[in-house]
């Protein structure tokens, strides 16, 4: 049975919340991927949309760094309940997310980087970021649209295009801004890509705002438009352990999913879809319309490195008009957490970290250490013509929102 997130054991840290200081995390502090940073003068009153009635709250603040001669800024959001979330300006990077386990016991659950791994600007595994302009593969690094056919950078294994090339959105600084309402506080993210960035037709103006509510969910919604037809696939790529995310948590083999998909989609040796819809078996490795480990089955699976890395079918997806409907549904047995994961969009790339090899240019990181689950377009489509259509025409608006809500039982 799910409980309030919230046990008695947080009303003192909700006491130190309204003083105004810093909770403290359990992650310790060179683990931790929320940056040490200085605290500026602008806090959410910046916003126009701020409404000072509301419980959650925003701060931005200065980090000590640059990228492309940009200032990176962070932005921490909190609710009315201490659940606190991080989100960054480079690359819309969603950098923590700390929520209590059955005790009361705040740790972050969002793996990422602390602020002296030199590799935090390249960001290797995508920790967090948002991906655009198109999420996952495009076989072999080309598509054609309106009779021209578009050559894009083969950054998969000299094979084929992942996550919108060399420099995609998640390398980025966007122009970011504290946003607030009625029980939610938030940061608007916009970013212009020109025409020809990466190889891709037409100037797209991005928007993602994320916004922690007063309900213990964390909303993330997306809006696009172009002046010329181009794909689109925006996703998060946040990779999480609600055992708390370090290193030393170990893998995420014990958690236990559930997947609101009835098919996957097939795909080749390069991970590349072969346009076909497969229904999952009762009981198959593929299977997860029954909740169970994610390492229960994961030993039969054949493909190297071994684990999951496929797009599911969301049942009753694909449909921005319409409220998010449940992709998955994840607990963690030892600490109670539960997070659900609802969307708009069509599918769930639901990924298991096999990549990850525990060096510090992952923080340490090991294979299986966090799991993904991005909600997208399906992978290939502009190459699938059987796909729902993943092109943004001029006088359209891209939308789709994805939610997280957070729990404990």
């Amino acid at each position: 049975m799910i409980r309030s997130l919230w046990p008695c054991g947080l009303l003192s840290l909700l006491a130190v919340l309204a003083t105004g200081c810093e909770p403290k995390s359990s992650s310790p502090p060179d683990t931790a991927p929320t940056l040490t940073a200085e605290r500026s003068s602008e806090s959410n009153s910046s916003s126009k949309e701020a409404d000072m009635n509301s419980s959650a709250r925003v701060v931005r603040e200065r980090l000590n760094d640059e990228a492309d001669g940009k200032q990176l800024e962070q932005f921490v959001l909190t609710n009315k309940n201490g659940l606190r979330a991080v989100v960054l300006n480079l690359g819309g990077i969603l950098a923590s997310v700390e929520t209590p386990d059955r005790t009361g016991k705040l740790d972050n659950i969002v793996c990422g980087f602390s602020p002296n791994n030199e590799k935090f600007l390249k960001n290797p595994p995508y920790f967090g970021a948002i991906c655009g302009r198109y999420s996952n593969r495009i076989g072999k690094g080309q598509f054609t649209l309106d009779g021209t056919e578009y050559t894009l950078a083969k950054n998969n294994n000299n094979a084929n295009h992942l996550h919108g090339g060399v420099k995609g959105f998640d390398k980025y600084i966007w122009d970011a801004v504290p946003v607030q309402g009625d029980g939610w506080a938030g940061v608007k993210l916009t970013l212009i890509s020109p025409d020809g960035d990466e190889g891709y037709p037409g100037t797209l103006t991005s928007v993602v705002t994320y916004k922690l509510t007063d309900k213990n969910e964390l909303r993330i919604e997306y809006s696009a438009t172009t002046d010329k037809a181009t794909p689109l696939n925006l996703t998060n790529h946040a990779y999480w352990n609600l055992k708390g995310a370090r290193a030393e948590s170990g893998t995420v083999l014990d958690h236990v999913i559930h997947l609101n998909c009835d098919s996957y989609i097939a795909v080749d040796d390069e991970s590349i879809p072969t346009g076909k819809l497969t229904a999952v078996k009762d009981g198959a490795p593929m299977d997860f319309t029954k909740a169970k480990p994610i390492g229960q089955d994961l030993g039969k699976l054949t493909n190297d490195p071994q684990g999951y890395d496929h797009c599911w079918v969301i049942n009753g997806g694909g449909d921005s008009t319409k409220a998010p409907v449940l992709a998955a549904e994840i607990r963690e047995p030892t600490t109670g957490r539960v997070m659900r994961v609802l969307t708009t969009e069509p599918g769930v790339q639901f990924y298991t970290g096999n990549y990850l090899p525990g060096t510090p240019d992952v923080n340490g990181f090991a294979k299986h250490g966090g799991f993904c689950l991005e909600t997208q377009k399906f992978p290939d489509s502009p190459n699938q013509p059987s796909f729902p259509s993943c092109i943004l025409k001029p006088g359209e608006t891209y939308r789709q929102m994805t939610v997280h809500e957070f729990a404990v039982e």
